[in-house]
């Protein structure tokens, strides 16, 4: 039971109590997932008292693991009951003891009041690809050029061809990589030191100065080995071609590959209209962002940024000192701030929306959509409530509650022409809850992509396709 304790501009406060029975349950869970998974020598498993499994895990382990799961189940549920959308919040646990009530306070900040314009009369032009017999012919060749094979011959290279380089060394240097150029995608002065030349031949290719990335390139050469030169075989378009898809006949793959063609191209016009609503909805918006709403968005996506660097070997401290020697560091931190405001006032104007549709979305509907995310990602419902931790689970609620909102608004402004009317119906919504990409809410993805350090190579952007 929630119970709202004060409420002053933005700054909320409210108490939560959570019954006996239901922290009995929470300790039930512990206990019994504790025998299940810690193994004490001379006991069978799960035939261990509660005293020797403490004793393995330590002295309050089982309280912290009741009191984290009591809170990831309770503090999101009690801020939708009191219809609360909080920025950011602090919680303070009370006492717990198996078979007693378990009380916590929080003190937060909610958004901001926020006043859309006359949303209802925005006019949207955007409109699906039209899949016409070119863009159907176009993509057959696409898939020929894709399941193309490669003969070697003994000729001169042509403009289709793919050719096999070895990067030779000056003396005393490390001789470089051997990989191959497909000369009808290839950069222009790698296509015309390459053309006309035979196996064995030996070519400096001029690298033209550019800019990759935060690097700055002069001009240089390279000097390369011609080890192979193979043709280019695209198949013929027939039923055999088709087959080797695993279609029945050229017909059925027409057919095919036009519906889905079709099926993308709503996708993108749908896509396309959402996007045009949010911004015609952002810029009726009227509100003042509290700062630490910004900054709490910025620095959530920087930690994003510091760990796909990390994912790729590359340590934040050296790449920010990296991007300060170059003079880059206050253009990517402005245009970090940047992207910040723009995710918030997103945020801000669709939740604002969600409020005036009335969108409704119930426990049942959020814990199927924690489920199927759950599954997603090969965890459990509780290891998924783990990680996203208690802010992560409130912002998830409204990350879904956002979507179902905006899929509501096009839905009423868009023409039956534009696209299908969307039902409102519940199996509808829980569709679209299970639908909703997998994301730690609480720290929502950078649209600011850090660039990283790049190897240099033959072409200017270090890459021969």
């Amino acid at each position: 039971m929630a119970e709202l304790v004060s409420q002053n501009g933005n700054k909320v406060e409210f108490k939560v109590s959570v019954p006996a029975n239901e922290v009995s349950r929470a300790y039930q869970q512990v206990w019994t997932a504790l025998s299940r998974d810690v193994r004490v020598p001379g006991f069978r498993p799960g035939k261990a008292p509660k005293s020797v499994l403490e004793k393995r895990v330590g002295t309050g382990y089982v309280e912290n693991e009741v009191r984290d799961r009591l809170l990831e189940v309770h503090y999101p549920q009690a801020a939708r009951e009191l219809k609360l959308n909080l920025v950011d919040a602090s919680i303070d646990p009370g006492a717990l003891k198996e078979g007693q009530g378990f009380d916590f306070s929080v003190n937060g900040e909610t958004y901001p009041k926020v006043s859309l314009g006359d949303w209802k009369a925005t006019t949207l032009s955007a409109e699906s690809p039209e899949i016409t017999d070119e863009v159907l012919e176009q993509t057959l060749t696409d898939l020929r050029e894709r399941n193309a094979t490669f003969e070697s011959v003994e000729r001169p290279t042509e403009d289709s061809d793919m050719v096999t380089i070895q990067e030779l060394a000056e003396e005393g240097e490390e001789p470089g990589g051997s990989y191959p150029v497909y000369l009808d995608v290839a950069e222009a002065h790698v296509k015309e030191a390459l053309i006309g030349k035979n196996k064995g031949d030996e070519v400096e290719i001029t690298v033209p100065a550019h800019q990759h990335g935060d690097h700055e390139h002069p001009a240089h050469t390279v000097k390369v080995r011609i080890e192979d030169v193979k043709h280019k075989q695209l198949q013929e378009l027939d039923d055999a071609f088709a087959k080797s898809l695993n279609f029945d006949s050229l017909d059925r793959l027409r057919s095919d590959l036009k519906t889905e063609l079709e099926t993308r191209a709503t996708r993108e016009g749908d896509n396309a209209r959402r996007e045009e609503f949010v911004t015609a909805l952002i810029s009726g918006m009227q509100v003042e962002i509290p700062a630490v709403l910004l900054t709490n968005r910025r620095e959530a996506m920087l930690e994003e940024i510091q760990a796909d660097l990390s994912r790729q070997g590359v340590k934040w401290d050296e790449y920010e000192t990296f991007m300060q020697e170059q003079g880059k560091l206050d253009e990517f931190m402005a245009d970090l701030a940047k992207n910040a405001e723009t995710r918030v006032r997103r945020d801000l104007a669709l939740e604002q929306l969600a409020e005036e549709l009335g969108v409704q979305l119930t426990d049942s509907q959020f814990n199927a959509g924690l489920s199927a995310l759950a599954q997603q990602n090969n965890m459990t419902v509780q290891q998924l409530r783990t990680q996203l931790g208690p802010n992560g689970l409130n912002g998830y609620y409204a990350n879904i509650v956002r979507d179902l909102a905006l899929s509501q608004a096009v839905a009423q402004i868009s023409t039956p022409a534009d696209s299908a009317p969307q039902a409102e119906t519940e199996d509808a919504q829980d569709t679209e809850v299970q639908d909703t990409e997998v994301q730690d809410t609480a720290t929502p993805e950078a649209e600011t992509q850090a660039d990283e350090p790049q190897a240099e190579g033959v072409t200017e952007d270090s890459q021969t396709e």
